[in-house]
Formats: structure tokens, sequence, C-alpha cells
């Protein structure tokens, strides 16, 4: 079924393809939606459907009981900063070696979509 794509949708989406490197709380999106016009109630609806679609994550965060989003990847480990918040992808290469490594060492397999390390990145490190 085709689903129709209202402009809070085109501008939910806009803003999180742009912040697509990073973890955002529920409210960080919703004030900055509400100061585009978009109603509290419409971002919630449409985040609870990106969900649903699998074309956005709800990833808890470090120390935080709060979900935060993030667009889905299914490609890479991700790398989060407890500083800033930013996320990275892993390089590709590495993370292929680090799954292969655990599946073969523990006969576990890594749901790459679901999988974020937290640490400290560079920006953050040289700031300190």
């Amino acid at each position: 079924m085709t689903r129709y794509i209202t402009r809070q949708r085109k501008l939910l989406l806009g803003y999180l393809q742009e912040h697509a490197d990073e973890l955002l709380s529920t409210a960080q999106i919703v004030d900055a939606m509400v100061a585009q016009g978009v109603s509290a109630s419409a971002v919630y609806r449409n985040l609870a459907a990106l969900v649903d679609e699998g074309a956005l994550q709800c990833v808890g965060k470090s120390g935080s009981r709060q979900g935060y989003y993030r667009t889905s990847c299914h490609e890479h480990l991700h790398l989060s900063c407890k500083r800033c918040g930013k996320t990275y992808h892993m390089d590709a290469q590495e993370s292929e070696q680090i799954i292969r490594t655990i599946a073969r060492e523990d006969h576990f397999t890594i749901d790459r979509a679901d999988t974020v390390l937290y640490g400290i990145c560079a920006d953050c490190q040289s700031e300190s």
C-alpha cells in the first residue's frame, strides 16, 4: 500500500536526515518540529510509525532511561559518544571482523541494527 507523505512527515524526515549521525531524544525532536509548525502529537504519531516501518530505531543510551532515535542501519556496528551524542558507523571491515570473531569464539550472532558501543569520540577527547 502506498503511504501518503504529509508535510509534517516530510519535515520530520528532513530533520532526521540532517541529524543522521546523532542519537536524538524525543524532546529534542519534538522541540525542533514544533518550532517548524508541526504539532507534538503529529511528531509522536510519525515517530511511532517510522519505528514500526523500520526506518527509525528507538534505542537506549548509557546512563539514561529515555529513548533516543536514530535512522535505521543494518550494515554497520555503531559507535556513540557519551558526551556529545554523535553516532558513527564503525568501519565495515572492522565491524565484520568483530562480528565473525564473536560468532566463532562465543557462538553468538550479533544484530548489527541494534548494536551500539559507547565511549568518547575523538572531538570530545581533544576538548578534555
